[in-house]
């Protein structure tokens, strides 16, 4: 199989995974693993090594596109990402993240906006950060018949709010505020909830009093399972935050794959006649002769 062997080539091994399945998994207690991807290959991989779910996150903003923040990041960019993530995965549920001011402004706007996830990129759910405000907001997207996964605690597009990327949730009315969020969420039709940034004995604490499953970012393990942006994982950042674990050092691998690039084509050691194509001696003979080159003028290629 080449690397460009399109994805419906790959004959899966698992059943295709839905929001009732990870319902499934928080009942009988099994952790859910989610992780963020953001193109075809790394989706591709993230399907076959098991994961439950991919979140095409706003994260694309920051560790793809070089932004400092998520607020840059607009609906046709996360589109097209997600576009590029359904074709590589096939089993694992696939989840839209809507990026800021996509949903925000209005509600009917917010719905029309999910439902491009699923209509035009594939996607199987969204993901829209905020608590009881948004409640209008979730009810009607669920209505239209599109799941929806919460998101509270530290919310990425309301870092100028909440002061910068800062846990949440350290007072006992900051707590409070949260599980009423969560149970908002829940109650609204939400069918699981990120949790991100919060203490850990919070993040357990609000897990057990909801139905639905909750994913840790930044929120313990008591969490129904935990979610993280695959470019942490893969040491492809610039810093490991706190909450997350490098289980490799691929900016290092791809830096020395480059240099060792780099130096072959310089001493010529690259390419190689193996990695040439050949051309028949006799084919190369009339190919001069009907030029009219001199064949001992041209040079014999290496």
């Amino acid at each position: 199989m080449s690397s460009h062997t399109p994805a419906e080539a790959v004959v899966g091994s698992r059943p295709k995974l839905t929001v009732l399945d990870l319902q499934e998994k928080r009942d009988r207690g099994e952790p859910i693993a989610m992780l963020t991807a953001y193109d075809f290959p790394t989706a591709r991989a993230i399907d076959a090594a098991g994961v439950d779910a991919i979140l095409v996150g706003d994260s694309l903003a920051m560790v793809v596109l070089g932004h400092p923040n998520t607020l840059s990041v607009s609906m046709e960019e996360m589109l097209h990402h997600a576009r590029a993530v359904s074709r590589g995965a096939r089993s694992v549920l696939l989840i839209g993240d809507m990026p800021f001011l996509s949903y925000q402004a209005d509600v009917a706007e917010a719905v029309r906006n999910a439902g491009r996830f699923l209509k035009d990129a594939g996607m199987e759910a969204v993901k829209l950060e905020g608590g009881r405000e948004f409640v209008p907001t979730v009810r009607a997207i669920v209505r239209a018949g599109i799941p929806v996964q919460g998101h509270i605690g530290l919310m990425p597009q309301s870092m100028h709010r909440q002061g910068g990327f800062k846990v949440q949730g350290r007072t006992a009315e900051d707590a409070r505020s949260l599980l009423e969020d969560a149970l908002a969420l829940q109650e609204a039709g939400c069918f699981s909830i990120v949790i991100e940034g919060v203490p850990a004995r919070l993040g357990a604490f609000i897990t057990e009093r909801l139905r639905i499953p909750t994913l840790g970012i930044g929120a313990g393990g008591g969490t129904s399972g935990q979610v993280l942006v695959v470019n942490d994982i893969l040491g492809l950042g610039d810093r490991v935050p706190r909450f997350a674990k490098r289980y490799a050092d691929l900016a290092a691998v791809i830096g020395e794959a480059v240099a060792s690039y780099r130096r072959d084509v310089k001493e010529r050691a690259f390419p190689a006649p193996e990695h040439g194509y050949n051309l028949p001696d006799e084919e190369w003979r009339a190919f001069l002769a009907s030029v009219g080159a001199n064949l001992r003028a041209v040079p014999v290629a290496r």
